[in-house]
């Protein structure tokens, strides 16, 4: 999955609109336009089009996070330079606060189970022999569960 795809999934589900996209950045102390907000929202086939890089997808899942469970003082995180599913993962549990068993359930809401074990190697430290690279079908699955547990029974 492209950070876009996921951009675009988060702001559905959660139904964001322009504004608050733009505010989502702020909150990880990054200014955005409505323009670019726009752009990374467009299909692939649109000509403005424009892929947004894994650091601007670090941020916006940031300011997510400061969204979900408030902004903590002083410094934000950095973000990270290169991101894969599994950071992206680790970020959307944390915004939403998820422990094992609730992202077990929103996986059930896509028809895909997987075992505790499964689920705990996506958040280990990549240097551990357990960890598992979190594959494209579970993470989409794992969005669509979200849309489906979140869409308009969001706060």
């Amino acid at each position: 999955m492209n950070n876009n795809d996921i951009m675009r999934r988060i702001r559905y589900t959660f139904d964001f609109n322009d504004t608050r996209m733009i505010e989502l950045f702020a909150l990880a102390d990054h200014l955005v336009t409505r323009a670019e907000i726009s752009d990374w929202l467009k299909k692939e086939e649109d000509p403005a089009y424009k892929e947004l890089s894994d650091i601007e997808m670090a941020i916006f899942l940031n300011g997510f996070i400061n969204h979900k469970r408030g902004k903590k003082e002083g410094s934000q995180p950095d973000p990270e330079k290169k991101l894969n599913n599994n950071i992206v993962f680790r970020k959307l549990k944390i915004a939403l606060n998820l422990k094992d068993e609730d992202i077990l359930d929103i996986l059930k809401l896509a028809d895909l189970r997987i075992s505790k074990h499964e689920l705990s190697a996506f958040f280990r430290n990549p240097n551990q022999t357990q960890y598992r690279l979190c594959k494209d079908q579970i993470l989409r699955n794992f969005l669509y569960g979200m849309q489906k547990k979140y869409y308009k029974n969001n706060e």
